[in-house]
């Protein structure tokens, strides 16, 4: 297989995490003895060097306008402090050229330059969740979806904010050079393996508002610590010391959830960490779980992530010892 070209596009107030995070994971393909890899450019408006939202400063390795992508080239748009404020030369010229490319990548809030070029127009996309409501505003004509840390949408693809841009990056090179490398990277760099582009956002406990009062954030600090415990209503109630009724109208109230569809998260959560350390078997995270029964499982895992238990451990876990 020939080597493979990634094009990151920078400029002022650029997200240095957006761009190093991903870059990281290709040039970590590289090191594999025999393995086609990928050369990594950089380009900005002028070429000039650039100083990232954190103050660091980025040397490009070209100008932009000299810069084509086209077959066997994945062009990398990172997000950043910019985008509140599109620049001509950028937009104008991701207008011209990024179709051109083999795959079209955007991390964070580089969705919204995609999306200023017209070429999020008619496809499924995400950005980072503070920025999902000014997508799906301005650019009527994109499809977004706030919760999934990415979304692949034939040669385009959009991650949410910051770390997500790592798993899509992964998720490239398992499309490219499988999945053993792709995890392998992801080892090297201390990830906790990779996460599924339908993985929401949040965790159950970010997703949910913490609750006001001291009885319902103890509760739910019990359900993430007892995921196998009687987390049924009444139980749960019981330990607020409020009547059922109450207590559900009352969690729901100040998390923004109900209890039930919080428990769902939090149980799926902790049995998708248990099937990526790759020790326990179906059955055994079933009960740990709360679930009882492998079946009961299934059903959770195929409404939350799309997949089965077993889809999940076979595309991320750890060879089951």
């Amino acid at each position: 297989m020939s080597l493979r070209n990634v094009l990151v596009v920078l400029y002022d107030g650029v997200q240095s995490l957006d761009v190093t995070g991903p870059v990281e994971v290709f040039s970590g393909a590289s090191r594999f003895p025999g393995l086609a890899g990928y050369a990594i450019r950089t380009v900005s408006p002028g070429g000039a060097p650039v100083r990232t939202d954190s103050g660091l400063t980025l040397v490009p390795d070209g100008d932009l306008e000299g810069a084509r992508p086209g077959a066997g080239t994945t062009l990398l748009v990172p997000g950043g402090r910019f985008t509140a404020d599109f620049e001509p030369r950028l937009t104008d010229w991701l207008r011209a050229y990024g179709g051109r490319a083999e795959r079209l990548v955007s991390v964070c809030t580089g969705g919204l330059l995609l999306a200023e070029a017209g070429l999020l127009d008619g496809r499924r996309a995400t950005t980072h969740w503070y920025a999902c409501e000014q997508m799906a505003r301005d650019y009527p004509a994109v499809a977004v979806e706030p919760d999934p840390i990415y979304v692949r949408d034939g040669p385009v693809s959009t991650s949410a904010g910051v770390t997500a841009g790592i798993d899509l990056a992964l998720a490239l090179v398992e499309e490219d050079h499988g999945r053993d490398v792709a995890l392998t990277i992801a080892r090297h760099l201390v990830v906790f393996l990779r996460r599924p582009g339908n993985q929401a956002q949040f965790s159950a406990q970010l997703s949910a508002q913490t609750a006001r009062r001291e009885p319902l954030r103890d509760v739910q600090q019990w359900i993430t610590e007892h995921p196998g415990a009687d987390l049924g209503v009444e139980a749960l109630a019981a330990r607020a010391r409020l009547s059922p009724r109450h207590f559900s109208r009352a969690f729901q109230a100040e998390t923004g959830v109900t209890p039930g569809r919080y428990v769902e998260r939090v149980r799926v959560e902790h049995a998708r960490r248990l099937l990526e350390e790759g020790g326990d078997g179906i059955a055994e995270i079933s009960r740990a779980c709360g679930y009882g029964t492998p079946e009961a499982l299934r059903r959770a895992f195929l409404k939350t992530l799309g997949q089965s238990p077993t889809e999940y451990r076979r595309r991320f876990g750890l060879p089951h010892r």
